[in-house]
């Protein structure tokens, strides 16, 4: 049968859910070899950014399972700055070429930070995405969805928390308060376990007040709680990115935080980290959230204080603002691991700007 990657993560092929057996696996006991077998053959279905489409058959013998994709579009994100590290703005679609694997790409829509996206046509004109035909569009059958970008904050409440509970929920109600309008926002917390404290929506005060409503808990699960975020924001279309607050520890998760970085490198989530520890107390975690955060084309942050968080909290706000996003259709390439995605600026002849973004995603996995 025909599923899309949304499909993957809300129905196994067997009819069961996905997304069940990862926050079933999640449930049992740490180290038990059958869950983690479960956890990992639940994400091995990831695959590119955006929408795709996929097929699982199985093989003549009737006992290998294949999963197959097929990338229908990508979503790509990235920053533009200069050698002052001040954002570049105003910059159109014909000042850009990217490439995967070295191919030159086709754009197919174009944003820069809370404007209307705008639709490429065939002839290089352009028109307002939401005028764009579902025909014309595939894989967007809500062109509105790319307007605005979909923020899930990721909010450790584990007793290693407790000190500074009361202003690190002050610093991300202030953040969700200075949302442009057409983001919407999720909030998340997690010790052992996640909780859905406030479900994606457009009503910053409800999401303020499911921040409110949270309790602290136990151990550290921190990569359990991030993949479960991931799976969540892979479902949603549009632009997505993941903000992780915690202090650092993980003492309880059953994935590899690498494994995690992965998943959001393929799905296109940038996940920028604000970590109330010091950087050199906790040096592994440390490197751990430099590295999922420049692969995914995030930020990671070291703010003890209530006024550095804040800073912490502006600073993604900026980004955010001053992205750009563009979608394509890739062309064919034979590559079924990891594809490089390059962006070239025409316009800037002496490459005197740099971009920040995620190096480029892997097309498919199979099992």
């Amino acid at each position: 049968m025909n599923f899309s990657r949304r499909d993957f993560f809300g129905l196994a092929p067997d009819g069961g859910s996905a997304g069940r057996l990862i926050e079933t696996a999640l449930d049992q006991r740490r180290g038990a070899q059958p869950t983690r077998r479960a956890l990992l053959q639940a994400v091995a279905g990831l695959a590119a950014s955006g929408a795709v489409g996929a097929r699982w058959a199985i093989a003549q013998d009737g006992q290998r399972p294949i999963f197959r994709v097929k990338v229908d579009m990508v979503v790509h994100s990235f920053q533009v700055t200069d050698s002052k590290n001040h954002y570049i703005n105003g910059l159109k679609p014909t000042d850009f070429h990217i490439f995967e694997d070295g191919i030159l790409q086709k754009i197919a829509t174009f944003a820069e930070g809370t404007n209307t996206p705008i639709a490429i046509n065939d002839d290089g004109t352009t028109r307002p995405l939401l005028d764009a035909k579902k025909d014309a569009m595939p894989g967007l059958d809500k062109p509105d969805a790319m307007i605005g970008t979909n923020v899930f904050v990721l909010f450790d409440t584990s007793n290693f928390m407790y000190r500074g509970f009361v202003y690190a929920e002050d610093a991300i109600a202030d953040f969700v308060r200075g949302l442009d309008r057409a983001d919407s926002v999720a909030v998340y917390t997690f010790s052992r376990n996640l909780s859905r404290a406030s479900n994606l929506t457009h009503e910053h005060a409800e999401a303020i007040t499911g921040l409110r409503n949270s309790v602290a808990g136990d151990d550290t699960a921190l990569y359990n709680a991030l993949l479960l975020t991931l799976r969540d924001a892979a479902k949603v279309p549009g632009r997505k990115v993941v903000i992780v607050f915690s202090n650092g520890p993980d003492n309880a998760s059953m994935v590899a935080p690498d494994d995690v970085r992965a998943v959001a490198e393929d799905e296109g989530i940038p996940i920028y980290v604000i970590s109330t520890s010091e950087v050199n107390k906790d040096p592994i975690s440390s490197g751990v959230f430099r590295r999922i955060a420049q692969r995914t084309g995030g930020k990671a942050y070291w703010a003890r204080t209530w006024q550095k968080q804040v800073e912490a909290f502006e600073d993604i706000r900026e980004d955010m603002s001053n992205s750009y996003t563009i979608t394509y259709y890739p062309q064919p390439n034979p590559n079924e691991g990891f594809r490089t995605i390059k962006v070239e600026i025409l316009s800037d002849p002496g490459k005197k700007y740099r971009i920040r973004s995620r190096p480029g995603y892997r097309p498919s996995r199979s099992f």
